[in-house]
C-alpha cells in the first residue's frame, strides 16, 4: 500500500511516510494510490464484528504486515481503546421516530476524535520506540482535537506537542480539556483568533521544508492519513448497526448523517463509499456552509469570516478535508486538484467543474442547520427520549427531523455523534435543559491551567517558530 500527494509529487510514501506528516510542501494531502473493495461476502462476514475488530480489519487493509506485524496492530488497537468508558468503545442509541444515534464519545475527552488518535498515538510510539527518534507535533484545532491529541501523546518522552487553539471560541470545557494538562512536552497557545486562521501559521512552518525536517515536524489533526483510516470503522460500524439484514442482493443502503468542519470524518465515508459499503452519505454543517454550498451549487467560496455558532467545533471556513474528496471524485487528477486548490488558496474561491459538481452531487446530500434549528432538535430530542444531544450532534438530529414528513422511511439512517453534551454547558443551557456534567469535566474548573497567549498583530509563526526552537534546545542540554 503506497500514499501520493493530492497535488502530485516526487513519489509515493508508505503508511510509515503518510503517518510521520503534514502538509506536503506543495500543499497536497496523503491519499492510498488505490483503494481495496470489498465485496458482500465480505461486508456480511465483518457484519457480526466488534468496532475494535472493525477496526482492526480495516486498518489491516492500509499498514502492510512488513511495516506492523498484524499481531502487534492488534494490541495496538487494543491498548488505544482501553480508556475507553463503554464496554464496546462506541455505543448505538435506537430513540423514538427512527433516530439512531451513534455515540463516538465515551473516550478520555468525550469526543469522537478520542477514536482516531488513541489509535494515532499508539501506531507513532510504535515507530518512534524503533527507531529512538523524537518528532514535534503542530496542532490547530477548533475545540476536540486538540484535547484529543494531548490525551494521546501527554507525558512521552520522544516528542513534543504544539496545540493552538482559538480562545474564547470553543467551550470552556474544551479549552480547559487542553490548558489543564500540565505535562512538559504539551505547549499550548490561546490565540486570538478563529479556527481557519489558526492553520495560517502551521501551514507556513510546514512550507519551511528545512525548519519541518530539522524538527520532524508533523500534524494530529485530520489532515494525518491515519485519523481517516481508523474514522472509516465508523461507517462500517454504523452500516451494520443500522442495516435491517444483509441477506439480500444487492445489500441494503443505510443512509449516514455526519456533522462537519474540517471533514475528515465525511472523507472517511466517502472511501468507505468507494471501497464498497452501501451507504448515502449526508454532510450536516452550520452557518459557516461552505460544504453544503459546494454540494447543492458548486461554489467553494468563503463566505464572509467565520460564524461563530452553538456547533463551535464546526465553526471552519476551510475543510481542508474537501480536497482529499474533490481528489476521491476525480479519479486521483493531481494536476486538477493542484490547480482547484491554488487558486482557491488565492482568492478564496472557487466554481467547481461541472463533471466535478456533478459527481460530488452523486456522492453526497447536504444541509445547513441555524443555532436556532440546534436548539429546536435538542429540546426535541430531550423531551421525546430524555435523552441530550451535544449541538453537533443535534445539527445531524435537525436533519433527520426535517426527513420524517418527505416520503418513504424504508431507508434506515444513523446520526454520528461527535462530543457528548457534558462538552456543551452553555449550549444545553441556551435550549432550556438542565446540563449533566460527568465529576472527571467538572473538576477541570478547579484545575490549574497554562498556556501561551498568541494576540492579534502578533507573527505567530515566528513566536511558534521561536517556541519549537527554544525547546529543541533545552531536550539537547
Amino acid at each position: 500500500m503506497e500514499y501520493v500527494s493530492t497535488r502530485g509529487g516526487p513519489g509515493a510514501v508508505d503508511f510509515e511516510g503518510a503517518l510521520f506528516s503534514g502538509y506536503e510542501p506543495n500543499g497536497g494531502l496523503f491519499m492510498p494510490s488505490a483503494l481495496p473493495r470489498l465485496d458482500a461476502p465480505t461486508l456480511r462476514r465483518w457484519s457480526t464484528f466488534s468496532y475494535p475488530q472493525l477496526v482492526k480489519e480495516l486498518c489491516s487493509l492500509f499498514v502492510t504486515a512488513e511495516l506492523v506485524p498484524r499481531r502487534d496492530l492488534d494490541d495496538l488497537i487494543d491498548k488505544a481503546f482501553s480508556r475507553f468508558r463503554h464496554k464496546d468503545v462506541v455505543h448505538l442509541s435506537r430513540l423514538k421516530d427512527g433516530l439512531n444515534v451513534l455515540e463516538l464519545w465515551h473516550g478520555p475527552t468525550y469526543a469522537f476524535k478520542d477514536l482516531s488518535l488513541s489509535c494515532t498515538g499508539q501506531f507513532l510510539q510504535y515507530f518512534l520506540e524503533k527507531k529512538q527518534k523524537h518528532i514535534t507535533i503542530l496542532v490547530g484545532t477548533s475545540g476536540d482535537t486538540g484535547s484529543s491529541a494531548i490525551e494521546s501523546v501527554r507525558g512521552q518522552k520522544n516528542l513534543d506537542i504544539f496545540v493552538l487553539l482559538p480562545h474564547g471560541l470553543c467551550s470552556q470545557i474544551q479549552e480547559l480539556q487542553m490548558t489543564t494538562v500540565i505535562e512538559e512536552n504539551v505547549h499550548v497557545f490561546a490565540v486570538h483568533g478563529t479556527s481557519d486562521e489558526i492553520e495560517e501559521p502551521i501551514k507556513e512552518l510546514f512550507a519551511n521544508a528545512d525548519f519541518a525536517r530539522k524538527h520532524n515536524l508533523m500534524s494530529l489533526n485530520s489532515i494525518n492519513w491515519s485519523r481517516i483510516m481508523v474514522q472509516l470503522a465508523h461507517h462500517f460500524y454504523a452500516y451494520f448497526q443500522c442495516a435491517p439484514s444483509l441477506d439480500t442482493t444487492p445489500l441494503p443502503v443505510v443512509e449516514i448523517v455526519v456533522p462537519t468542519g474540517g471533514g475528515g470524518n465525511i472523507t472517511a465515508g466517502c472511501i468507505a463509499q468507494k471501497m464498497g459499503l452501501p451507504i448515502r452519505l449526508v454532510a450536516v454543517v452550520n452557518s459557516n456552509d461552505i460544504i453544503h454550498r459546494a454540494v447543492q451549487h458548486g461554489d467553494f467560496s468563503l463566505s464572509g469570516g467565520v460564524k461563530a455558532t452553538l456547533a463551535s467545533a464546526m465553526d471552519i471556513q476551510e475543510p481542508y478535508n474537501m480536497e482529499r474528496i474533490l481528489w476521491l471524485l476525480s479519479d486521483g487528477d493531481s494536476s486538477l486538484i493542484k490547480t482547484l486548490m491554488e487558486q482557491f488558496s488565492v482568492s478564496k474561491s472557487l466554481k467547481l467543474p461541472e463533471d466535478l459538481h456533478r459527481k460530488l452531487v452523486q456522492t453526497l446530500g447536504s444541509c445547513a442547520a441555524s443555532d436556532e434549528d440546534i436548539v429546536r432538535a435538542m429540546r426535541r430530542c430531550w423531551e421525546e427520549n430524555h435523552y441530550l444531544l451535544c449541538p453537533h450532534s443535534a445539527v445531524a438530529a435537525h436533519y433527520h427531523y426535517g426527513q420524517l414528513g418527505c416520503g418513504s422511511r424504508s431507508t434506515p439512517r444513523c446520526c454520528l455523534a461527535p462530543a457528548s453534551a457534558a462538552k456543551f454547558r452553555d449550549a444545553v443551557l441556551s435550549a432550556g435543559l438542565v446540563p449533566d456534567v460527568p465529576p472527571e469535566i467538572s473538576v477541570l474548573t478547579t484545575l490549574e491551567t497554562r498556556s501561551t497567549p498568541l494576540k492579534k498583530g502578533e507573527d505567530w509563526a515566528k513566536t511558534l517558530r521561536e517556541q519549537i526552537e527554544d525547546v529543541t534546545r533545552r531536550r539537547k542540554m
